[in-house]
């Protein structure tokens, strides 16, 4: 019943006009800002941690922006749900796709990196850019309430794209490869791991982050080639993503290697345009800052 609610108001939702939406986003950012200060704190933290050399006019600055693009990414996540290809199409594009689309035709399935930069969840649209008869998957983390996991689901799903529970994705790999199958594999690899599954280290943002980097084992394992998602936003519901080569054999790299390359490409993103960011999460809880 509650999920047949909430599809009832996104449908609702999805007759809204875009430029009508981005009205109530500037609303929802007063609301998320200043009203409830929705993790505001953690926010701060991040952001003051992150760019210590910036005075405090600059890291408001940022965080308001920060804040606006939230409200703006809840609203056009909402919208994907019934959203039509030709419209996802116009408004996410993907850069680079040939050089992906080739390796596919070789018979070689991909890894993508992304981080949560951007509106992630529009990147679910990326099927209808690949060869025909590839299989695009994307790794997430399950709900704890079911009726917002569902629902999620079918937003993330609507493109084509298959969404894998983290926990299961070695077998689905093992799976894939075993069947002589072609894939592209989105992971949002940024995330923070377990203090107690926290084996490797890197310096990302003034941190020393622990990393995950089964991204990479898997990678390497299969052979995947292995790509960046380098995300931009154009102006309000618009954005271009692009496939950035992160090396030419990823399996002839040496541990952890081609996990720092990519930390390091979506640094440099984060630093180009650090309010395109997701700050609000506590990505720092076992990191410790470095030397500025």
């Amino acid at each position: 019943m509650i999920y047949h609610l909430l599809r009832f108001l996104l449908k609702l939702l999805s007759y809204i006009p875009f430029r009508v939406l981005y009205i109530v986003s500037d609303g929802l950012f007063y609301v998320l800002y200043y009203l409830i200060k929705y993790r505001r704190k953690i926010t701060r933290k991040n952001l003051t941690e992150s760019f210590p050399n910036k005075n405090l006019n600059e890291i408001k600055r940022i965080e308001k922006d920060f804040y606006h693009f939230f409200a703006d990414t809840i609203l056009e996540s909402c919208k994907l749900a019934f959203m039509s290809q030709d419209e996802i199409r116009r408004r996410m594009k993907f850069k680079n796709v040939e050089e992906v689309n080739a390796m596919l035709r070789q018979g070689k399935s991909v890894s993508v990196y992304l981080g949560h930069y951007g509106n992630w969840e529009w990147v679910s649209s990326m099927p209808l850019w690949l060869e025909k008869g590839t299989i695009g998957a994307q790794i997430y983390h399950k709900l704890r309430n079911k009726n917002m996991d569902r629902l999620m689901l079918h937003i993330r799903e609507r493109m084509g794209a298959i969404s894998v529970e983290m926990h299961k994705t070695a077998r689905y790999a093992t799976e894939l490869a075993n069947n002589h199958k072609v894939c592209v594999i989105g992971f949002i690899a940024d995330q923070s791991p377990k203090w107690k599954e926290s084996r490797h280290f890197l310096p990302f943002l003034n941190h020393k982050t622990p990393v995950l980097t089964g991204t990479e084992k898997i990678t390497k394992h299969y052979q995947f080639g292995a790509f960046y998602l380098d995300v931009k936003r154009i102006k309000r519901g618009y954005y271009e993503a692009e496939f950035v080569k992160l090396h030419d054999e990823p399996e002839s790299l040496p541990d952890f290697e081609l996990t720092a390359l990519y930390f390091k490409h979506l640094e440099q993103s984060i630093i180009l345009h650090p309010e395109l960011y997701l700050w609000t999460h506590n990505r720092f809880k076992h990191a410790e800052k470095l030397e500025a």
